[in-house]
């Protein structure tokens, strides 16, 4: 509780690039909290998405072109972008699965 998400997310991506074993680990990670959200790359990045909205994996990149189209023309939910961008997804790349499972940060 009351953790710093940014300093975090410098110090885990630190720790990453530093480790002799992790710095191979060709990763991403999607970290949040109520008013940030960051992308975490192996190679010690941290990029801060400029719309609030981001996707990683191998249908990320339609995720992501569905939940900003559904956020900028619907009046949908959070939640509710991020299962039909999914859904989306899921109907074009053959590596995405209509499996969801949903956290939500209140």
């Amino acid at each position: 509780s009351g953790g710093n998400l940014t300093k975090a997310s410098v110090e885990i991506a630190r720790e990453w690039r530093s480790d002799r074993v992790l710095r191979k680990l060709e990763a991403l990670l999607i970290v949040a909290d109520k008013e940030k959200m960051f992308i975490i790359s192996g190679n010690g990045e941290v990029i801060e998405p400029d719309d609030g909205i981001t996707a990683i994996g191998s249908g990320g990149s339609y995720a992501l072109a569905a939940a900003r189209a559904l956020a900028r023309h619907t009046d949908l939910k959070a939640r509710e972008i991020a299962m039909e961008s999914m859904k989306i997804a899921a109907g074009i790349c053959i590596y995405t699965n209509e499996h969801i499972t949903v956290e939500v940060i209140e």
